[in-house]
């Protein structure tokens, strides 16, 4: 078969590695769709520490080619997404629903290998049933729904509440649309792009700011002086974060959502922590939360199609991840094998 396999920091290739044979309860899937995400970008130039060589992707679903002893239900030809979480579902963290802090926590295309590649070697608890009416493409992003879906659950957002989302990313745009159902009084979302932020007002954001000079007066003049209860940082960047905290409210819940490097190092004041009553929130990728975001794209409730900025092949996986993001691309979505999955 062949996988996008990484070979070092800023390294990677087509390679031809054998097709894998599944065991006990696991399940091998021809991936259909692979989303590239901030994730894939920081793996690749080595600031996470992955062990190399490593076939990267997460976000993917597919069809069932063969299956090991213990399949149940699943059948070959079952259309499915898969969550990449690998978790001992013993440990302490586990037991409390926290499996996203499990002592011997892992993931597809970051500790073991994933789905750049025509064919990933899964765990058969880890499917998920794609339904007849859906597309490939719209259920590879469940991944990262799933990780919205749990960062909506640590925000508990409530009426009258304020959001401000920073970032029109894919994250973003999911966030915002998942937030314009929610009892917010307000979500606003500023990126650096007027492209993305179209998207995002499509999708359910209630205002939209380029970001730029005086964005703080013109926030106060939509809001009359007052700043926001809730404030997430969807970009990873630096400077962004570190700004953050001008807009919050006191008693805000203030995000951190996007992926920075683990380097990067920001300024706060532990005292306007103290005197605003400020929460500092993280959210780190699923917690079982696969099946909520399953069940949120087969109903139609949130829209997909829009995010997608183009189909790439494994031979453009390398090219896509040695170069900035451009200001206007939203989500690469990458098809390892041939179009006839549908």
């Amino acid at each position: 078969m062949r996988a996008f396999t990484i070979t070092g920091p800023n390294e990677g290739e087509v390679r031809d590695p054998p097709v894998p044979d599944p065991g006990p309860g696991e399940a091998l899937v021809r991936v259909g769709f692979v989303g590239i995400c901030g994730t894939d970008y920081h793996i690749f130039k080595g600031d996470f520490m992955s062990a190399y060589p490593l076939v990267n992707g997460h976000e993917f679903s597919g069809t069932i080619a063969s299956l090991g002893p213990g399949s149940g239900e699943w059948r070959g030809g079952d259309r499915v997404t898969v969550d990449p979480t690998l978790t001992c579902d013993r440990c302490y963290h586990c037991r409390r629903r926290q499996a996203n802090h499990c002592d011997s926590w892992g993931a597809l295309g970051d500790t073991r290998d994933g789905a750049l590649a025509e064919f990933v070697l899964v765990p058969i608890k880890n499917l998920y049933r794609v339904e007849d009416h859906e597309t490939l493409e719209e259920a590879a992003f469940t991944e990262p729904l799933a990780c919205v879906v749990w960062g909506v659950e640590r925000l508990r957002v409530m009426p009258s509440d304020r959001v401000l989302i920073f970032g029109a990313g894919p994250i973003g745009a999911l966030l915002a649309q998942m937030l314009s159902w929610s009892p917010a009084a307000d979500i606003v979302v500023v990126d650096v792009t007027e492209e993305k932020l179209r998207v995002v007002r499509q999708l359910g954001a209630r205002a939209t700011y380029v970001a730029g000079d005086d964005l703080a007066g013109r926030l106060d003049e939509r809001s009359r002086g007052r700043k926001f209860d809730v404030v997430v940082d969807c970009t990873g960047v630096t400077t962004v974060i570190q700004g953050m905290f001008a807009y919050a409210a006191p008693n805000a819940r203030i995000m951190f959502f996007g992926v920075a490097s683990p380097t990067v190092q920001v300024t706060i004041s532990p005292f306007d922590v103290y005197r605003q009553d400020w929460q500092i929130l993280g959210s780190m990728a699923i917690n079982s939360t696969f099946q909520q975001a399953r069940d949120l794209l087969a109903a139609g409730r949130i829209a997909v199609r829009p995010l997608i900025t183009q189909i790439a092949v494994l031979e453009d996986v390398a090219r896509i991840l040695g170069r900035a993001k451009t200001p206007t691309e939203l989500k690469t979505l990458v098809r390892p094998a041939s179009p006839d999955l549908g």
